[in-house]
């Protein structure tokens, strides 16, 4: 069997197997798990930048918010229905996303961080500057009503969990193709050695801004997609913690793997959960834990797999 049947019979196999959880799971776990396949698009997002471009963002969490507030503000100010709002969450993350990458990727290496991480901190500092509109950190509620489509509700447990996985289903798929496309190829190249592909006659510039704005416009379907299915759009998700957490995630479940993200997101999101049932200081029990699987899974969960067993994974 071909390295490609085999990537797309797992990746078919991951998305089946979404299907079936929810006919399994309680209406609890699968909200949670319509919640976790969200943030993984948003873990993809980071993960085409920093996984597979090797450029390490601190300011992710500004395309999240924008998708956010691009999707909340066009329904509750502008009047937009549900399907050109999410359009205009998707837009308003790529714009950001093009904008911040012609100027930061002037930098490299830490610089870049650094960049990345002042450009989220005035973000995140705009709206709360707006706050006559963006309501500030109590941020604002979309209303039941709005969030529905073509007469579908989407507030319910079913659509909201099909809704999730349609998203999470198309930018997998997505993903998967593109790491094995020559421009996916590209991008690991320029990871590699920067130097290596520019001698080869690769524009490596435009590559990383187009990486870039792929990362940020997928954030964005993530931040649109969250505000669409719960309800909330808040100042929150522009934090810096929100710029860390797609970093943990890619690192636990494996950067630059295509299932690295569902993983890692789902791995933190029940280690967080079950900790907090136990005590009140439920972060010292997850870093204990994050510190180990550092130690021992140096390259995330999919990471080691690849290392150690199934060497075709993408």
């Amino acid at each position: 069997m071909t390295v490609a049947r085999k990537s797309g019979l797992l990746h078919l196999s991951v998305l089946v197997a979404l299907i079936g959880l929810f006919f399994m799971l309680p209406p609890y776990h699968s909200g949670n798990l319509a919640r976790i396949m969200v943030l993984a698009i948003y873990a993809m997002g980071f993960n085409i930048l920093f996984g597979y471009t090797g450029l390490l963002s601190l300011g992710h969490a500004m395309f999240f918010a924008a998708g956010m507030y691009g999707f909340g503000l066009a329904i509750n100010l502008g009047g937009f229905p549900l399907l050109p709002a999410f359009l205009i969450g998707m837009l308003s993350a790529a714009g950001l996303a093009a904008i911040t990458g012609f100027l930061a990727l002037r930098t490299t290496g830490v610089a870049f961080m650094i960049v990345t991480l002042m450009f989220a901190q005035t973000a995140y500092l705009v709206i709360l500057y707006f706050g006559a509109y963006t309501r500030g950190d109590e941020g604002f509620v979309i209303q039941t009503a709005k969030r529905s489509v073509m007469g579908i509700d989407l507030t319910t447990d079913s659509a909201r969990y099909a809704t999730a996985l349609i998203l999470f289903g198309l930018c997998f798929v997505a993903l998967a193709r593109l790491v094995q496309s020559p421009f996916g190829r590209t991008l690991v190249a320029i990871r590699e050695n920067e130097e290596r592909a520019r001698m080869l006659g690769y524009d490596t510039g435009a590559h990383k801004l187009k990486a870039m704005i792929l990362s940020g416009l997928i954030s964005g379907v993530a931040g649109a997609a969250y505000a669409m299915l719960f309800g909330y759009v808040g100042a929150t998700f522009a934090t810096v913690q929100y710029s860390i957490f797609p970093l943990l995630w890619v690192l636990l479940g494996g950067a630059g793997t295509t299932i690295g993200p569902l993983l890692g997101v789902f791995f933190m999101f029940y280690l967080i959960d079950f900790s907090s049932s136990l005590t009140t200081a439920y972060m010292l029990i997850a870093g204990i834990v994050l510190v180990v699987l550092t130690m021992f899974a140096p390259q995330g969960l999919m990471g080691e797999m690849r290392k150690r067993v199934f060497t075709w994974l993408p």
